[in-house]
């Protein structure tokens, strides 16, 4: 019952300023004038006679139009004009370049219209001040090391989005605290005349004073070093440094291909390879490795809203391979796939369901190259606690939800930028089921079993893809509680 208490407070805490300030949104993100001029349409289609697009001052005209699948002079089948309307808007909002994108469709006569595409650009640039914990979740720095402020990274995070106008992003970390970080990433996804093909280069230097080293038979985590006295004043026991580069292809609306090279040299405390610890670490008794990564990525997204969908389909292939060689050390192929499909069910209710799968070859694999659920977006909800190890993964999840609420808070200070901040909040409930596979040297006690695990809650919208998830999950081991996530869009 606490656990129950603790979501209610937290959801009154949220809602109590929103609700005393908002007001319903009554602006659409489409407007018709003059549509009584195509009742006397007698053929099928309608002529885009102009196409405009206004509020751009950063972002190249031609990135908006490069997301339209119509143009000036392009028929449209009446029938499907509000489709074609709707799913232009989707793509353009995809981009992550605006807050708001409205389409205005004016009917000139029976057979011609004129489409302005009105967007209100986002804040491009961030020089953003970093707080973060250090390990895997908010939930496992909560409870087990009791928000411990020794454990976690300061610095400054720099990123551009729209660096050229381009939808180009320029990322630059400078990060201290318990483990330190310089690196930086360019990102230009349109790169040719046709904005076809993009590319990706980066690098970076990590220093950690822990390493995870082993998991144990619980499904937690083994630290180097382990007495946390000593940890406090350890010298850094991870090094590393990398590049990368990637090339990137997308022809049409929803399909891209990414291909991927990275090479990452790592060196860690020699002791972590004593029988004591891990000597399975890199695959071999070495305490310093060159890591060769090539990578394929094939990704369809066709959704509403790229951050939370509601309605549409994603899915992906991808393919990695890790040395040179095919047994023995760190070397690994690794094929993932997955797929999503989200439902709009009517009267605001809404429905996900999610697949994934990954397999690692061969099924000896050393233990860096052994992550199975636990890690990012990659859990059962409800296990948050837990690191499930395995070469070959499947899960399935599932979730119902309905919106409750959705207002605009009215915002004046920065007309020019904003002038309302949207908050959307959906009621939920979930299952999930999931099986990592892992050979019998390495099992503990939540691999190659069957998982499940349930629970409800709540997700909070609003600005720059800013969606916090507060949720009670209960899993098969009879433990429940509360758990925080959050994502942010920079």
């Amino acid at each position: 019952m606490n656990d129950l208490k603790k979501i209610i407070y937290c959801c009154i805490i949220i809602l109590t300023p929103v609700l005393s300030f908002a007001q319903k949104s009554t602006t659409s993100n489409f407007s018709f004038v003059d549509t009584a001029k195509l009742w006397g349409n007698t053929g099928n289609k309608v002529c885009v006679k102009d196409l405009q697009v206004t509020g751009t001052k950063q972002t190249k005209v031609y990135i908006v139009y490069r997301e339209i699948q119509f143009k000036k002079g392009d028929s449209i089948v009446l029938a499907d004009l509000y489709k074609e309307l709707e799913q232009a808007r989707f793509q353009v909002y995809n981009t992550t370049l605006f807050n708001e994108v409205k389409f205005e469709l004016i009917a000139l006569d029976a057979a011609n219209v004129h489409i302005n595409v009105q967007v209100l650009e986002r804040w491009y640039l961030y020089p953003v001040p970093q707080f973060k914990w250090i390990d895997r979740n908010f939930n496992e720095w909560y409870r087990t090391y009791k928000a411990s402020l020794s454990r976690v990274n300061y610095g400054i995070k720099f990123v551009h989005y729209n660096l050229s106008g381009r939808r180009d992003q320029l990322r630059i970390y400078f990060i201290n605290g318990y483990t330190r970080n310089v690196s930086f990433s360019y990102t230009a996804p349109y790169s040719n005349k046709k904005l076809t093909e993009g590319f990706t280069i980066g690098g970076g230097y990590l220093q950690k004073r822990e390493l995870s080293i082993k998991t144990n038979s619980n499904d937690s985590l083994l630290f180097y070093p382990s007495d946390s006295a000593v940890k406090a004043k350890a010298d850094f026991v991870y090094k590393s440094w990398y590049v990368h580069a990637g090339y990137t292809i997308r022809r049409g609306f929803f399909t891209k291909h990414i291909f991927g090279a990275a090479y990452s040299y790592i060196k860690i405390a020699d002791s972590v390879i004593d029988k004591r610890y891990n000597p399975n670490y890199f695959g071999d008794s070495v305490s310093s490795k060159g890591l060769f990564d090539l990578n394929y990525r094939l990704q369809y997204a066709n959704v509403d809203n790229g951050s939370y969908p509601l309605k549409g389909k994603t899915a992906f292939v991808a393919l990695q391979k890790r040395g040179l060689g095919f047994t023995g050390g760190v070397n690994m192929f690794m094929v993932e796939a997955g797929w999503n499909r989200y439902y709009d069910l009517g009267k605001k209710w809404y429905g996900i369901a999610q697949v994934f799968g990954s397999i690692k070859l061969p099924f000896d694999q050393a233990y860096i190259n052994q992550r199975g659920f636990g890690y990012g977006e990659n859990y059962l909800r409800g296990l948050e606690y837990y690191v499930i190890d395995g070469v070959a993964t499947a899960l399935i999840k599932s979730t119902i939800k309905k919106k409750l609420l959705s207002v605009n808070i009215p915002f004046k200070y920065f007309p020019k930028l904003l002038t309302k901040i949207p908050i959307t909040v959906f009621a939920k409930t979930f299952t999930d089921v999931g099986y990592a596979y892992t050979k019998k040297k390495y099992d503990t006690n939540l691999n190659n079993r069957l998982l499940y695990s349930g629970g409800f809650g709540i997700d909070i919208l609003t600005l720059y893809d800013i969606n916090l998830r507060i949720e009670y999950s209960f899993n098969q081991l009879g433990e429940k509680g509360l758990f925080l996530h959050n994502q942010s869009g920079f």
